[in-house]
């Protein structure tokens, strides 16, 4: 077994963080574009320039298909090298990133995994639905390509044309280089909360027609789009007849001046609509008009008076009819009333410790019943195990707590194990959420540090209350573990996350590890180890992914799975009893 220096080295806790991670958002950018610098420019004693920023960085990015859920187009233009994209297996994949406005586009750059494109254009559009090539091969090596350009726009594409392998098309980074440009202003400015308030927050709504009582949209009213609750939403009825014709309509209270509007659609959004303004409900003049609704996060810019807004839809997306998670009006005057606000975002490099367990209790003895609700009964997921009150969990007397998977009958299962959540002691929101874990090898095993939205306690069923996976990993592949979020629109197979391996390459099996979350109002950054593993930037994910579901209280879960839709059942071949061994757990705001 090979031995390796813990992280962080095991030792006294203070009531402040000993050591933060070195290792901050953002450094894989910010090392990809300094290697930019040239070395002739150094040879030459030149005045080096401060790095590029690519215009594509954490932009919205879509795609023609993708091969796995943490496999996204977000993946190539996040500046991290250790993520990517990757298509289905088939030709005529493309990946496209908004820039956000117009821009003068003079590179881009391609840094390519092994299954690269031999035959490809680059191809630059100003409303993402009109497209012109701006670079064109057949001869395309791989590897880390550089394509000067001269051309400009809004939205950039690769369309590969040719696979050089039997696989699909996958790139490391798509980056853009260019500058401002004189185009046109960006389109999706996000609400200024200085000078624009939210007026529509827990106003009035109508609608055309509503899914009331229906177990695929349950009490879809309007006011579930004005709640500021990204994981309810409103949606026509298809008792009426889905047809193009619908409309939601907010009254503001009072006469206001509108800054502008942000929807937030389900997968059933309109391509045409109109957004519409009036003083008495009742006539109605449009201030903006769109055939090209794009769906997920749209945000308009408007300079209109008026005491109610409506969104008054005419084309649909689908065959279903319209729904949002969000409708929401910006601006001055009206009868606001004034959402609950969010804690501050916390400081990464100046954290206080709030809240832990160091596991230093006598050997055999139960969690700590301050800290742990223990769980007990059957499970989800079809997975194979009990989960046992008392005997599958303790602490080991060497400053560990033990979850024990076992071989054993017990309530017509054929397995036991132990699952323990914070359910009763810590729910929060935003902060540094760490845990350092040696976890078990063997087919069907299947442990996991993650946390759950706490309104999961009051009814709100999953996903809808959102869940993070900080570590998950599957028996079978000991190289490799996963963080992942899972919400109304992305859950299960297709949530939304990455992988996270060893630099050495070697099994995560072998010894304890440091699986990290650190979370704020902007996104969620996982680490192993002290290393970045993937961003979940909120914003990407509104804008390519669906409704972003974590800005509320969640509570830490910790449990070794035996069987499941993901690992699969354990077989002969599987160690018992297996132990997933956690030193501590860590939490600092």
């Amino acid at each position: 077994m090979q031995t390796r220096t813990p992280y962080p080295p095991r030792g006294p806790v203070t009531g402040t963080r000993r050591d933060p991670r070195p290792a901050r958002r953002r450094l894989a950018a910010a090392t990809a574009a300094t290697a930019l610098v040239t070395l002739g420019a150094l040879s030459q004693g030149a005045a080096v320039a401060a790095p590029e920023d690519p215009l594509s960085q954490d932009r919205p990015a879509t795609s023609s298909g993708d091969e796995f859920g943490w496999s996204g187009p977000a993946a190539a233009v996040d500046g991290d090298r250790g993520t990517r994209w990757s298509s289905t297996a088939a030709d005529g994949q493309w990946i496209q990133v908004d820039l956000g406005s117009v821009h003068d586009i003079d590179r881009v750059d391609l840094d390519w995994e092994t299954a690269y494109a031999s035959g490809y254009r680059i191809e630059v559009s100003s409303d993402g639905s009109s497209w012109s090539t701006a670079y064109s091969t057949t001869t395309g090596e791989g590897g880390d390509e550089s394509l000067d350009l001269d051309t400009s726009g809004r939205y950039v594409r690769l369309a590969a044309t040719r696979r050089a392998t039997q696989w699909g098309v996958s790139l490391w980074e798509l980056q853009v280089f260019g500058s401002d440009g004189a185009g046109d202003p960006d389109p999706d400015p996000d609400p200024d909360p200085t000078t624009d308030g939210l007026l529509s927050y827990g106003r009035p709504g109508t609608a055309s027609s509503s899914q009331e009582q229906d177990p695929s949209c349950w009490d879809c009213t309007p006011d579930k789009a004005l709640d500021l609750d990204p994981a309810s939403r409103w949606a026509t009825s298809p008792a009426t007849g889905w047809v193009d014709e619908g409309w939601i309509a907010v009254d503001l209270g009072a006469p206001a001046h509108v800054s502008s509007v942000v929807l937030q659609w389900d997968p059933a959004y309109a391509t045409g609509y109109d957004v519409e303004v009036s003083d008495d409900g009742s006539s109605w003049r449009s201030v903006y008009s769109t055939t090209t609704g794009s769906g997920f996060k749209e945000t308009i810019p408007l300079d209109a008076d008026g005491r109610h807004v409506r969104v008054h839809m005419n084309d649909r997306s689908s065959a279903y009819g319209y729904s949002l998670w969000e409708f929401q009006v910006y601006g001055t005057g009206g009868s606001a009333t004034t959402p609950p606000a969010d804690p501050a975002d916390p400081d990464f490099d100046d954290l206080e410790l709030v809240w832990n367990d160091e596991f230093d209790a006598p050997a055999g003895s139960p969690a700590d019943s301050s800290r742990w609700h223990i769980d007990s009964g059957f499970p989800q997921n079809g997975e194979q195990q009990v989960y046992t009150e008392s005997g599958n969990g303790f602490h080991d007397g060497q400053g560990n707590f033990v979850i024990e998977a076992r071989r054993e009958s017990v309530e017509g299962r054929e397995f036991t194990s132990h699952r323990m959540n914070t359910s009763t002691a810590l729910n929060t929101q935003y902060g540094r959420f760490e845990a350092r874990i040696k976890i078990p090898e063997g087919q069907g095993f299947w442990p996991a540090f993650w946390m759950m939205g706490s309104d999961f306690l009051e009814g709100r069923p999953w996903p809808y209350n959102g869940e993070i996976d900080i570590m998950e990993n599957v028996g079978l592949d000991p190289y490799t573990s996963h963080s992942t979020l899972h919400a109304p629109s992305y859950w299960g197979a297709g949530g939304h996350g990455g992988p996270a391996t060893l630099p050495s390459g070697a099994k995560l099996t072998e010894d304890f590890h440091v699986w990290a979350a650190e979370w704020d109002s902007d996104g969620i950054q996982f680490s192993l180890d002290g290393v970045d593993t993937f961003y979940a930037s909120k914003e990407v994910v509104e804008s390519t992914r669906g409704p972003w579901v974590y800005d509320h209280d969640f509570y830490l879960i910790l449990n070794l799975a035996v069987g499941g839709d993901w690992p699969g059942p354990p077989d002969a071949s599987t160690p018992f009893p297996a132990r997933m061994l956690v030193d501590y757990v860590r939490v600092y705001e």
